[in-house]
C-alpha cells in the first residue's frame, strides 16, 4: 500500500513538473558560454524589416535575440503590444501613436525615436521654394493627416500663415494668411507625383516620391527634417516597462552611427535617422 502511495505521488510531480515547464513565458535563456540570453518580440511593418534584420545582428552580439514579427496592418502592432502577445513594437510616427493611444484608451509610451520618412515639396517648373510665383498651383494630398502635414510644411517654408495651435489635424479652412493667393489642389497621394507637369509643385509623401524615382533629399525643393517632430518614427512599449534594462540596452544598439549609416545606405538617403530626446516629441 505504501509502495502505491509512493508511486502515485512521484506520478503527480511528474505531471506537475511538466505543466510548470509548458507554462513558463520566460524569454531568459542561458547562452553557450553561460550567460544569460534574452528573446524580445518586435511588432513591425514591411518596410522595417531591412533595419531591424540588421538591429537583430548587432543586438544577437550583446545576448539579445529578436523575434521579428510582421503586421500588414497599423492596428494590431499597438493592440497586439498592449496585449502582451510582443514585447515592442516600431513602425508609426509619434503623430499617429499618440492619437492612437488616446482614442483606444492604451497604457503604451515609447522609449525612443528612431527615424523620419520626409514628406517634401518637387517640382519640374522651380528649383527652389523661394521661386513659388503668385497663383502658384500646388498639388498636395487630400487624406487628414496627410494634408494636415503637408499644411505644417507649407507653414514652414514660408508660403502660408495657418490658425495658432493648428496640430496637424485639419484641412485648407485652417489657412489664415496666403500671401501669394496659391492655389492649393488637393488629391489622393498617389496622385500627386502624376501631376507635375501640370502644378507649380506638388507636396509627396516619402513613400510615393520612392515609388515615383525620386531620391528626397536630394530631388525635392524643400524637405521636412528632425524639426518635424509629430512625424518622427518612434519604438515603443507598454508604459510600465520602458525603464527595462534591456529595452535600454537595445535603444542604444539601436542609435548608433552604423545603424544610421545602414537606413541611409539601404533606403538610398531616403529615410532620415533621428535620435532625439523624448521630451522633443512631448514625452
Amino acid at each position: 500500500m505504501k509502495k502505491r502511495w509512493l508511486i502515485l505521488f512521484i506520478f503527480i510531480l511528474s505531471i506537475a513538473g511538466i505543466l510548470a515547464g509548458c507554462g513558463n513565458d520566460d524569454t531568459t535563456n542561458a547562452g553557450d558560454d553561460g550567460s544569460e540570453e534574452v528573446t524580445l518580440k518586435i511588432g513591425l511593418n514591411g518596410s522595417g524589416v531591412p533595419i531591424w534584420e540588421f538591429v537583430k545582428e548587432k543586438a544577437a552580439e550583446e545576448g539579445i535575440n529578436l523575434e521579428l514579427v510582421e503586421f500588414s496592418d497599423y492596428v494590431r502592432p499597438n493592440m497586439a503590444l498592449a496585449d502582451g502577445d510582443i514585447d515592442l513594437n516600431a513602425f508609426q510616427t509619434v503623430s499617429y501613436f499618440d492619437s492612437f493611444i488616446e482614442e483606444r484608451n492604451l497604457d503604451l509610451a515609447p522609449i525612443a525615436t528612431t527615424l523620419i520618412a520626409p514628406m517634401g515639396f518637387y517640382s519640374e517648373k522651380i528649383k527652389d521654394i523661394s521661386d513659388v510665383p503668385d497663383g502658384a498651383k500646388i498639388a498636395l494630398p487630400q487624406e487628414a493627416t496627410n494634408m494636415g502635414r503637408a499644411l505644417l510644411l507649407a507653414e514652414k517654408a514660408g508660403l502660408i500663415t495657418l490658425e495658432e495651435g493648428f496640430d496637424g489635424n485639419g484641412d485648407l479652412s485652417s489657412i489664415v494668411e496666403n500671401p501669394k493667393n496659391i492655389e492649393f489642389v488637393p488629391m489622393v497621394a498617389a496622385q500627386t507625383p502624376r501631376v507635375l507637369p501640370d502644378v507649380t509643385a506638388s507636396i509627396i509623401n516619402n513613400g510615393v516620391a520612392v515609388e515615383a524615382g525620386f531620391v528626397p533629399v536630394e530631388d525635392a525643393i524643400f524637405i521636412e527634417d528632425d524639426t518635424a517632430t509629430p512625424y518622427i518614427n518612434i519604438i515603443a512599449a507598454r508604459a510600465d516597462e520602458v525603464d527595462k534594462e534591456v529595452f535600454q540596452k537595445l535603444v542604444e544598439i539601436y542609435q548608433t552611427e552604423e545603424v544610421a549609416a545602414h537606413i541611409k545606405e539601404v533606403f538610398n538617403d531616403s529615410l532620415i535617422p533621428t535620435f532625439v530626446p523624448l521630451d522633443q516629441i512631448g514625452w
